[in-house]
This record gives structure tokens, sequence and C-alpha cells, in this order.
């Protein structure tokens, strides 16, 4: 299972004295790579501490969101699990880091759970998703589930976690909500 890690964008990116320039979105760059979701919403999140991990978050149909992450301030150990049933990766992840510093940018298609490990304090995320949030679609899949086994770059008693994601199933627990 590979996913495309995304440079900024298809243009170089520019840095002078006074600042910088980058594209950070282009359409025609994405179709080129593969990915032809259209895009409706954008979501920035902040994690004021080192080691916060966010997810294994997913929206199921007929909300069911893509979503592409790129990090504007420190970085992130990024996770995507397939938990699309029948898949021949189905329960397997694929990990990376993202960082400000680095520019990349990782696609997370439907059917994934999606996380992120923050590695830095006051760490910021900007995602783009190909559908609204709704809530009643709203579900997760827990961070440490042991047959995953995401090598996670803190260790367990120093994670922070909402109250939100401490209740996520396991994977063995979880419907067929995608099938391959």
């Amino acid at each position: 299972m590979k996913f495309p890690k995304l440079s900024s964008s298809s243009r170089a990116f520019t840095e002078t004295s006074v600042g910088f320039f980058s594209e950070t979105f282009n359409a025609r760059a994405l179709v080129a790579s593969g990915i032809k979701d259209d895009f409706v919403q954008d979501n920035h999140s902040l994690s004021v501490q080192r080691g916060v991990v966010r997810g294994l978050h997913f929206q199921v149909p007929p909300n069911a969101q893509g979503k592409l992450i790129r990090v504007v301030r420190g970085s992130i150990f990024d996770v995507a699990v397939d938990i699309r049933s029948g898949s021949p990766t189905y329960g397997k992840h694929v990990s990376a880091l993202l960082s400000a510093a680095s520019w990349n940018q990782l696609w997370v298609p439907k059917g994934f759970a999606h996380g992120f490990c923050t590695l830095e304090p006051d760490t910021e995320v900007l995602y783009k998703v190909t559908d609204y949030f709704a809530p009643e679609c709203d579900r997760g899949l827990r961070w440490d589930d042991s047959d995953i086994d995401i090598p996670w770059p803190i260790a367990g008693v120093d994670v922070v976690l909402s109250a939100k994601d401490k209740l996520h199933p396991a994977l063995k627990d979880l419907p067929d909500y995608f099938q391959f």
C-alpha cells in the first residue's frame, strides 16, 4: 500500500530574504498524481503539546472523506489505516513524517482511518477534505490497537489524547463501513 507524497505544489517553492511564496493547492497537479476528488472544506488544528495523538478518525458513507494533509508549523508522524473490508491491505497502515520544514503533503483516500502524533509543541495541521463534517457519520479507530501495531514515536504513557479518542473501538470491533 503506497500513497502519493505530494510536494507543496507544481511550482517551485520560492524563498527570499523577506519571506516566501508557495502554491499550496493546485487541482491540475493533484489530477496528475491520480487524485481526482473535489475538496469542499479546509480544517486547521493546533496541538499545543508534543505527543498529542489525534485519531484515528474517519467518516462513514454517505459522508466519507478523503483528506489532503499538510503541516504549517511543527511536525507530525502521520498515519492512515486501511479499513476497507475485503482489501488485500485491510488493517495495514502507512505512515509519513510531515513537517512545515519539508513542505510535504499526504493524501488519505476514503476508506482509511487517519491520525497523527505531534512531534513538536505548537504544531499546526491543515487538511482539505472531500466532504463536509457530518457528526452523525463521525467514527474512530483505537490509536493503539495491537492488531494494527503502529510504531508511534511517543511512548504510550506520554501520549496526550482527547476524551473522545480514548473511547474508539479496536479494528476487530468495527463494522464493515467500507468495501474494497
